[in-house]
């Protein structure tokens, strides 16, 4: 993890907390996705002619991965319909890391040293201090829960599987056009199919701010597939998931969710966690 590649991830953490908070913010979650989607879409068309082609031991994974991000969208705008952008946001993300952990010693052969690991762990432990947060002074909402724990698994599957993939691929700017390319048909082909008609009728109010989540989520998925070429899995998985405290903060600011000392000790034990990473590359 070195500097560079630990400021990639994080740009890539404040950018896909952005994209998540305009997606909670478009009321009708469909037509949020369907602009996200559909306008990676876009984006990765018009990235194919100036990128190289993913070399051939890389697609498997490509379309593993399309398939299992438009599982992740489906389960996230279930998330964000049934809970708040506060509670929904930190535990999907937060599940993810040591799943990774745990796929990424399996299948990439990565298991990380002792500072990585504790590294990890702190992080975690942070990030699941946010979850936590979200769910004071309320009965949870286990279908809410259940929704947000499940796109966390699909998180976890889709890292590992497009580590494996744009590692292989020889052009990680490559492997993401395509990648977007891929999943990026499938929510809008149904959302058109259900509207009958009134597609563009949906989609023009919220246009503009869905195109720029959209651009956003690009953003932030190239820069951790590029970072995924030049570190371990699982670091640059904890590391990214502290887009949660970026959505903590967003959600304290626009959607006026108390952010709370829990919070702060959490950032703390997050930046303690980046450190033991960056001591361990």
């Amino acid at each position: 993890m070195t500097p560079l590649v630990t400021a990639a991830v994080l740009l890539a953490a404040v950018t896909h907390a952005s994209w998540n908070a305009i997606a909670h913010r478009i009321t009708d979650k469909l037509v949020g996705f369907t602009l996200i989607a559909g306008g990676g879409l876009l984006i990765g068309l018009v990235l194919i002619p100036f990128t190289a082609l993913p070399a051939a031991a890389a697609w498997p994974y490509l379309l593993a991965s399309a398939a299992v991000h438009v599982l992740y969208y489906a389960l996230l705008m279930t998330s964000f319909r049934l809970g708040d952008f506060g509670q929904a946001y930190p535990i999907a993300r937060g599940t993810a890391p040591l799943v990774v952990t745990g796929l990424a010693a399996l299948f990439a052969h990565e298991v990380p040293d002792g500072w990585a690991a504790a590294g990890v762990a702190l992080s975690c432990a942070g990030l699941t201090g946010v979850a936590l947060w979200g769910l004071r002074g309320r009965r949870p909402d286990w279908a809410a829960i259940g929704a947000a724990l499940a796109t966390g698994l699909t998180i976890a599957g889709y890292t590992v599987v497009d580590g494996l993939g744009v590692r292989a691929s020889g052009s990680s700017l490559g492997y993401i056009a395509w990648l977007m390319a891929l999943q990026g048909v499938v929510i809008p082909a149904w959302a058109t199919t259900r509207w009958r008609g009134r597609t563009s009728a949906m989609l023009r109010p919220y246009a503009a701010v869905g195109l720029l989540g959209a651009a956003l989520s690009v953003t932030a998925y190239a820069l951790v597939l590029w970072a995924q070429t030049r570190a371990e899995l699982a670091p640059i998985a904890a590391l990214r998931e502290s887009s949660i405290l970026v959505g903590a903060a967003i959600g304290a600011v626009f959607f006026k969710e108390r952010f709370g000392a829990p919070r702060i000790a959490a950032a703390g034990l997050l930046v303690v966690g980046i450190g033991l990473m960056l001591h361990s590359g």
